[in-house]
């Protein structure tokens, strides 16, 4: 099974039940994977439904999760984050070509895992009387996805360890406000995503980790190139409090940490917003 075409296959798909069927079996043969050239893209990327309606992120409405439409609303927006990471994986694995084997398999545990979290989050979402699509969201996460497809560095830097990584950062947020409802829907959700947590460390200490590979490859510093790809790219400024136990299990640094908690960018995603801001 050739990896990279069947990876570009899945992420052109429409219907997540079907992106997400192709994800598993695709993993599930993982043994015979084989890497051929870079696959050519045929039709726009990402495949996805027409809904939900994407809009400017600022539009996207704010709902109290102590009202049963608010947290469905919430839940929706991570599902729709998970939806995202999972076609962020699949284009990391098509994408770049002459990476060592290591890299092809890490993203594609990451696509199997998303499409996991997107699949039991979407099964709480319907228990609820919603599904996917049913509120707007936004385009941010997949927008650094297209930013970045020249640059593989780039992408390793901003996509997994900065957007992606803000959710380390607001999922206790979530959880903590979750609790506070105390209603066995908005208990599920913290449980949900205690699991989803869990392995989001391990997706970011993966961009990381591959992100420092590249710097090595390159001979380049990786926290001043950071800096410059930051303005390069006009990346948001990350503001605190940031989750730096789970930042420290996922890789970065102690002087990675001092850089983001003082230093400044152009724009700005604050933790409240990590569910909704960083992805959906």
């Amino acid at each position: 099974m050739e990896l990279r075409r069947h990876a570009l296959q899945a992420l052109q798909l429409v219907a997540p039940e079907a992106k997400c069927g192709a994800v598993e079996a695709l993993w599930a043969h993982r043994t015979g994977w084989t890497h051929g050239p870079t696959p050519q893209a045929d039709g726009p990327l990402p495949g996805r439904p027409t809904l939900p309606r994407l809009v400017a992120p600022g539009a996207v409405p704010t709902r109290s999760p102590f009202t049963p439409e608010g947290r469905a609303a919430l839940l929706h927006a991570i599902c729709h984050i998970e939806f995202n990471a999972m076609n962020l994986a699949l284009d990391a694995v098509w994408r770049f070509d002459g990476m060592p084997q290591d890299y092809y398999q890490d993203w594609m545990r990451v696509a199997h895992e998303e499409s996991r979290h997107f699949v039991m989050l979407h099964g709480l979402l319907q228990a609820m009387g919603r599904r996917y699509g049913d509120f707007d969201a936004h385009d941010g996460l997949w927008e650094m996805c297209e930013t970045t497809r020249e640059d593989i560095t780039a992408r390793m830097a901003l996509v997994p360890r900065t957007l992606e990584a803000r959710g380390l950062d607001a999922t206790p947020l979530i959880q903590s406000r979750l609790r506070k409802v105390g209603t066995p829907d908005a208990l599920q959700i913290v449980e949900a995503l205690d699991v989803i947590l869990r392995e989001e460390i391990g997706h970011v200490e993966i961009g990381n980790r591959w992100y420092h590979w590249l710097c090595k490859r390159q001979g380049l510093a990786p926290v001043a190139h950071y800096k410059w790809l930051v303005k390069r790219y006009n990346a948001p400024r990350l503001r605190p409090p940031f989750n730096t136990e789970a930042r420290r299990s996922a890789g970065f640094s102690e002087e990675e940490i001092a850089f983001l908690t003082g230093e400044g960018r152009t724009t700005d995603i604050t933790p409240a917003d990590g569910a909704a801001r960083a992805g959906s």
